[in-house]
């Protein structure tokens, strides 16, 4: 339903505001539960004609005790409709005819998810019931005609589809009557949204209940029961299977203002639980796109680097996408804003280059795009994740990765060298105390992988604890490997990078070389507050490796 469809008799607008501060109901002004079916307060019948046999269809409330029941049910419910689909084709073009209204004839559809189906008709003679009963060619049989009696000022109050319904032409009687058409297992789910019309409350409390009730709320363009199911579903205890199916419900709802907070907290709670998504790998690879998308979507994933989180969309892509068509559609156009391509490794942005699987124009634009985020300057990068700091479409800022990023500089001549800057918070390194480490992302010199770790260890003398920084070189085998390395930090007042420690190592597999006391200070000096080495809050340190000749 579009957010246009409010109420237009809203009570949020019009009594108080029990909705605006959430409360289950209305105020008591607003409950006209003792007019609901009774002939006093009424100027019209509702008449409800119920089709489908009752071995196709299965009872709403009552059959479902989860949301896992409801989306079987659900399924179940769109496979028959698959199987049993008419070729419109062959059919003939107008399928009702409604005596005296012309304009308010409608073609009756068995989908209970398309739109309402509604008929106005005056009191007819027998012979004229016959005749208009021959000429309706709908395949399914009223099993069960329920008929209420009810007010159209209060449901036109409440439902733009009423509204349209009542002012459509219809001429004054004593004897109008509306008939709906419904599938017998929107029933109960109709009914009790009727009730909620006049009463601003529902008698179900259950999940597949509720779920039920939205989706006739969202049919009949009833928004204050569409926000009040809302509200009520987000007090249950959620579970992956029922904030999957939250994210899951038809476009028509999800697009509805009234159920923005709940697939909100659908989304809030999947990245929560799913955050490691290494550890729930194969659990994940298991979930729809839009839990997906939510995961992603989060800054706090704990993953390695932004390179894993490339490669886990890629696998969840091709285990859903055989058709690579399809696969480039949905990468391109829904997971890739989701991708924090500036902070994947240089290694990785040439691999999506020459990936397959991403539209070829597509990835450049992605890579070019990350490569001038990381060689623009501290303060235009600042300014571009600002920006970002409201939009779901983050792909400036940062995660907490367990890998940090590096900026990396390489050179081939006169020798093969690289220089590597790595930026760490001061709660970061606060956090290191008493003997924490950070790891650096794997960067690459020679064809070998090598990568930086800062500690808080003791001192040579291990008479205080102290910051150190190591360079390592990723196993591979039995190569030795000899490398000239200089680390340096930036330091006030200058705020220059200044030289630290030099050193020559012949590297082997899964070795590293540094420095205990980077700084020659202690611990609580290098984190004081006056700290020669923060910059606005940032250690700024610099390695050099250059291989011997």
């Amino acid at each position: 339903m579009k957010d246009s469809n409010t109420d237009l008799f809203d009570p949020r607008a019009a009594i108080g505001s029990d909705y605006v501060l959430g409360a289950s109901t209305s105020s008591r002004d607003s409950d006209f539960g003792f007019a609901f079916d009774d002939s006093n307060f009424s100027d019209r019948i509702l008449r409800i004609e119920i089709v489908g046999v009752s071995d196709e269809t299965e009872p709403d409330f009552g059959g479902c005790s989860s949301v896992v029941d409801w989306a079987r049910r659900k399924r179940r419910k769109e496979e028959k409709k698959t199987e049993n689909a008419l070729d419109l084709s062959k059919c003939p073009e107008q399928q009702v005819v409604t005596c005296e209204e012309p304009d308010m004839v409608d073609i009756l559809s068995e989908n209970p998810d398309e739109g309402p189906v509604a008929m106005v008709e005056e009191s007819l003679s027998g012979d004229e019931a016959a005749s208009c009963n021959d000429l309706n060619l709908d395949s399914s049989s009223v099993v069960r005609v329920k008929t209420l009696h009810i007010s159209s000022p209060i449901l036109a109050a409440k439902s733009p589809f009423f509204y349209k319904l009542f002012s459509n032409g219809m001429k004054e009687s004593d004897e109008r009557r509306v008939t709906l058409r419904i599938n017998a297992s929107e029933e109960a789910a109709l009914m009790e949204l009727l009730n909620f019309m006049y009463s601003n409350s529902l008698s179900v409390t259950t999940a597949p209940a509720l779920l039920d009730v939205l989706m006739a709320a969202d049919k009949y363009e009833v928004s204050s029961c569409m926000r009040y199911c809302s509200r009520q579903l987000r007090t249950l205890s959620m579970t992956p299977e029922s904030a999957l199916l939250f994210l899951e419900l038809p476009s028509s709802v999800l697009m509805a203002e009234a159920v923005q907070s709940l697939t909100d907290t659908a989304k809030q709670y999947l990245a929560a639980r799913y955050k490691d998504i290494t550890k729930f790998q194969e659990e994940i690879l298991l979930f729809p796109l839009s839990g997906i998308e939510a995961i992603l979507s989060s800054n706090d994933l704990q993953v390695a680097s932004e390179d894993a989180v490339f490669d886990f969309v890629l696998k969840w892509a091709r285990s859903h996408y055989s058709s690579l068509e399809e696969r480039r559609e949905v990468l391109g156009t829904r997971l890739a804003k989701f991708i924090r391509f500036p902070y994947m490794s240089c290694r990785k942005l040439k691999k999506v280059l020459t990936c397959n699987d991403f539209d070829h124009e597509a990835a450049s634009k992605l890579v070019l795009e990350a490569l001038f985020f990381k060689a623009d300057v501290p303060h235009r990068q600042r300014a571009l994740i600002s920006d970002e700091s409201t939009s779901s479409n983050r792909r400036f800022v940062e995660r907490t990765y367990k890998y940090r990023p590096v900026k990396i500089i390489e050179l081939e001549l006169p020798r093969q060298q690289c220089v590597v800057y790595l930026d760490l918070k001061r709660e970061e390194c606060t956090s290191l105390f008493p003997s924490g480490r950070i790891y650096s992302q794997a960067f690459h010199l020679g064809g070998q992988g090598f990568f930086l770790s800062a500690h808080c260890n003791m001192d040579q003398q291990s008479s205080f604890h102290c910051f150190g920084l190591f360079l390592g070189m990723q196993e591979k085998g039995s190569v030795s490997f000899a490398v000239d390395y200089e680390f340096s930090a930036r330091s006030k007042p200058s705020e220059e990078f200044l030289s630290k420690y030099k050193g020559n190592y012949t590297f082997t597999g899964g070795k590293a070389v540094g420095y205990r006391n980077l700084f020659g200070i202690p611990w609580t000096s290098f984190t004081a507050e006056d700290s020669i080495y923060f910059i606005n809050g940032i250690l700024h340190l610099r390695a050099e490796l250059t291989i011997k000749p």
